[in-house]
């Protein structure tokens, strides 16, 4: 992880350079965000960095619905460093956890669920099992950004067991529900399209 005062330079610098590289948690609002992100900055005293956006939301953190942050390039902190941690990553990505267990997972990696913990919480700053759960919420938001798919098909198509599960991920991420933030993006989209016409 970078240090606190690169970060910050990167942040109030808004360089994109950085994007990914780090997320800027806010103290004060409970939500986090990319270091190129349009909003006002907050003061470095509320501020704290996460390398991952998946450990930003094991902290407490929800994303910003401005800067989108599951669209930001993934951290690359871990890249490079431990091929276990990139091999489960893309093991996870591909939905190793949608149907199984850590413990399977560590398995197909050759190495204990511990010792897959300790490399997660090293590399990535959160858990697998946290990491899971922001992927597939990126997933379901881009779905729910890209088309007219019913609730229940991206519930399943990003990989949740259920429409409950589901529905609850969003709650616990963005405090609101999915239907609720895609009836926002129409409103914010429709004038748009209705002066394009």
């Amino acid at each position: 992880m970078l240090s606190f005062e690169t970060c910050n330079a990167a942040r109030l610098r808004r360089d994109p350079k950085y994007d990914g590289c780090f997320f800027t948690a806010v103290k004060t609002t409970g939500i986090y965000c990319r270091p190129v992100c349009p909003a006002k900055h907050p003061l470095t005293r509320n501020v704290a960095y996460y390398p991952t956006a998946a450990a930003a939301e094991a902290a407490g953190y929800r994303p910003c619905l401005r800067c989108r942050p599951e669209t930001a390039p993934f951290c690359p902190a871990w890249n490079g460093t431990r091929a276990t941690v990139a091999r489960a990553v893309k093991l996870i990505n591909e939905g190793a956890l949608d149907e199984d267990n850590v413990v399977t997972l560590a398995t197909r990696l050759g190495i204990s669920s511990r010792h897959l913990a300790r490399l997660f919480e090293r590399h990535i700053g959160a858990t697998p099992q946290q990491l899971a759960k922001t992927l597939r919420v990126q997933r379901a938001k881009r779905l729910l950004d890209s088309g007219d798919h019913t609730m229940t098909d991206i519930a399943f198509q990003s990989g949740f067991g259920s429409l409950r599960r589901f529905n609850a991920a969003f709650a616990e991420l963005y405090g609101r529900s999915p239907s609720s933030l895609r009836a926002t993006r129409k409103r914010s989209v429709e004038p748009f399209r209705r002066s394009r016409g």
